[in-house]
């Protein structure tokens, strides 16, 4: 099982990543900042319905301060789902919000509900990490999911992504009556997307699978919710999904249910889409890369080590030439295209 190191740096948002952002409306003026919401009393354990730990913590304030975070709450979430038209958030509360201290950033959850019809959403609210930056972005350029962030200054927020964790799906449904080709089709997908693209840590706690009727069946689309480790790991394995013993009950339907040649041609089907997908915004693939070409965001002992990996892996000397993980995501992906 690939080892993952739990106390990954935080690499700072340069100025030429900010550049890159701002060109392309990923930069707002924000209301309330991460550290804002530091400024808690107290919490309580988050129990879900199954009375079981969620390992986040609901955290409250003094009210009058309370007050004026839920205001500036709200205007966040006009800003990431209506380009900042205050108009849809009228009938909007903020229900609840949620710390998860184990997490390496600590990042902070936010349930906000419509009054008039009970809907909720969820956002989150982070300290900005280059890495993750990176992730999101190549999560929105490369995968057939669009994902929705902020960024000023040492504030990230993410939109909340759709779907059934990994984890409980495995616990939970992966016995009910499932399409299982079509589930071990979408992971084979999926962990050729994270290879290609090298996010790493892609267990099951750190996925969700979403579950979509179709006229006669249903489809499955497994999406990344963490990328906290875009190119961070100098093991190669670390980036491949199929090595986490986590994914182990959904890795074993491929097993049961498809040939070694099926397996083949569904890699070659996504490695293919992703290179449309590429060739479809070259422009802007390009200009993400060219700054993080010049970025720091992993210790130089790991890019030694994954570069010679992948030079073996792919029989490729020209991996060796890379000096840094922006450059070895280029050469990776450079291969599709």
């Amino acid at each position: 099982m690939p080892k993952i190191d739990k106390k990954k740096n935080i690499y700072p948002v340069g100025e030429e990543l900010r550049g890159y952002l701002s060109n392309y409306n990923r930069t707002f003026e924000l209301p309330v900042k991460y550290e804002d919401l530091l400024e808690y009393e107290g919490g309580v354990a988050l129990i879900d319905k199954n009375n079981e730990d969620t390992l986040w913590e609901t955290v409250y304030y003094k009210p009058y301060y309370a007050e004026n975070i839920h205001q500036s709450l709200k205007k966040v979430y006009a800003l990431l789902k209506s380009h900042g038209d205050m108009s849809v958030i009228a009938h909007l509360f903020i229900d609840r919000i949620d710390i998860c201290l184990y997490g390496n950033t600590k990042p902070f959850r936010v349930r906000i509900v419509n009054k008039i019809n009970d809907n909720f959403d969820y956002f989150y609210i982070k300290r900005a990490d280059a890495s993750r930056i990176y992730g999101l972005e190549l999560e929105h350029i490369t995968s057939p999911n669009r994902i929705s962030f902020l960024v000023e200054g040492d504030t990230l927020v993410e939109e909340h992504i759709v779907g059934i964790p990994g984890d409980m799906f495995i616990k939970y449904h992966l016995k009910d009556d499932i399409h299982e080709v079509r589930l071990a089709k979408e992971f084979i997908k999926f962990n050729e997307r994270c290879f290609v693209r090298l996010l790493g840590d892609m267990h099951c706690s750190n996925f969700v699978i979403d579950i979509t009727p179709d006229f006669e069946e249903v489809t499955y689309r497994i999406k990344a919710i963490d990328f906290d480790q875009q190119s961070y790991e100098g093991r190669k394995v670390v980036y491949m999904p199929q090595y986490y013993k986590q994914n182990n009950p959904i890795l074993q339907l491929g097993f049961t249910t498809l040939t070694p040649e099926t397996v083949k041609q569904y890699q070659k089907e996504e490695r293919s889409t992703i290179g449309y997908r590429l060739r479809a915004i070259r422009g802007r693939i390009n200009k993400l890369l060219r700054v993080m070409e010049k970025e720091h965001i992993a210790p130089d002992q790991n890019v030694m080590q994954l570069k010679g990996e992948l030079s073996e892996f792919y029989g490729d000397s020209a991996f060796m030439q890379c000096k840094t993980m922006g450059e070895l995501v280029r050469m990776s992906l450079q291969r599709l295209v």
